[in-house]
This record gives C-alpha cells, structure tokens and sequence, in this order.
C-alpha cells in the first residue's frame, strides 16, 4: 500500500493536520516509509484537487493556523478500491545477514559477539513491540473487528522478531557446539 492509500486510511480514522499525519506515520511501523514531509503535504494537495479530502482551516491561540483534512465519500471509494487490490507480499531484506555472510575473516569469538549484539538489538526491539501492544489509544477502535485486526497486526511484528530472537538463539548455539565443521 503507497503513502497515498496509507494517508487516505489515516484520514478515515480521524481528521488530522499534515503534521499529525506526518507524526502518525513516522511514530510507526506499520506505515513504512522514507520520503521527507513535503512528499506529504504534496499528496494532501494532489488528494484536495481530486476531491478525495477536504480541508478546514482551524485558528489556534499563540500559533498559526492550521489545515485539518478529512476524507471525503469519493475519497472512501478510492481507498476502499486500494484496499481490494492484491497484497504485495513483503520484502525480506536483512542487512543483518549480508553481515554474517561475510564473517569468514572473523575468529569464532568475534561471530559470537556479533550474534550476541544482533540478540540485544532483537531483544529490544522485541520487548519495544510488546510495550507498545499492551498500550492503546495509539490506534484506530471504531470496533471490535478493527481493534482484533490491529492487535493482530501488533502480533504479527511481535512474532517476527520473537521468530528472528529464535533463529539467533539457534544459531548461536549451532556455532558454540560447532555443528558447522564437517563430519
């Protein structure tokens, strides 16, 4: 799903500035993307002129104002139709293992420090997921089926790293016993 289905998705949710989306997205993983804020407040205006948001411009005491957008009925057909099309299945780029496959040149101590600070950096990112599931607020609720679905999305990157925690757990083991050497 592209940022622009993605910014349509948000504003079905609940009105929001440009900055407020820009927040939303860049505080979470689920909307993966690298681009810098004007590509945003870009789609905003692309999305404003095909009449899928509009926009109401809210005054605010000691700042200045600012555009709340909202989608529209023709913008709930669009992404109603982004939402049927074919799911992309998911890139599995890990730099991790570029890393490890060129650790021939390395002692087996320093293949084991280096797994052992991959564990941590799993390990927290792990533990960072599951923090944050247990809290709420952060995310849609309209109904009991799209907080099932969003807690399930929350189990889904708990489960992937708890599954990659496994692999180096396994893997260090595997290496410490020296199952690599031939037999």
């Amino acid at each position: 799903m592209d940022l622009r289905s993605a910014i349509l998705g948000l504003l079905s949710w609940k009105q929001s500035s440009g900055y407020d989306l820009k927040q939303i997205i860049s505080d979470s993983d689920v909307f993966y993307w690298s681009g810098n804020n004007n590509q945003i407040y870009k789609i905003l205006l692309e999305l404003q002129k095909e009449e899928l948001v509009s926009h109401q411009v809210q005054l605010q005491e000691s700042l200045p104002a600012k555009k709340v957008y909202s989608i529209t009925e023709k913008g709930l057909s669009e992404l109603r139709q982004s939402l049927l099309a074919t799911p992309e299945i998911p890139e599995l780029h890990k730099n991790f293992l570029v890393q490890l496959a060129w650790t021939e040149i390395l002692s087996d101590k320093e293949i084991l420090t280096l797994l052992k600070k991959y564990e941590d950096e799993i390990s927290d990112r792990l533990r960072m997921y599951q923090h944050q599931s247990a809290r709420s607020g952060s995310i849609p609720e309209r109904s009991k089926r799209e907080k099932y679905l969003w807690k399930r999305i929350a189990d889904n990157f708990i489960n992937t790293y708890q599954a990659e925690l496994d692999w180096v757990h396994q893997t260090q083991r595997e290496f410490s016993e020296g199952k690599f050497e031939d037999k």
